[in-house]
């Protein structure tokens, strides 16, 4: 009876693992595409050149 009692416990750890790291990439998604969407449509200057090469070199418009 103890093997089922710790199966439950394993699949309800496994399950929990899943949603926060689902939850996590989807936080850093979102993140990430906030940064880049500043940094592309900035109109900061110091944004712009910092990471002016990086936008063309993935074919990302800044102009």
């Amino acid at each position: 009876m103890s093997i089922i009692s710790s199966t439950r416990h394993a699949t309800a750890s496994t399950t929990s693992t899943l949603s926060q790291r689902l939850v996590a990439a989807i936080g850093a998604s979102i993140l990430g595409a906030s940064l880049v969407y500043f940094a592309g449509f900035s109109h900061i200057d110091a944004v712009h050149n910092a990471a002016h090469d990086t936008r063309h070199s993935s074919a990302f418009p800044c102009h």
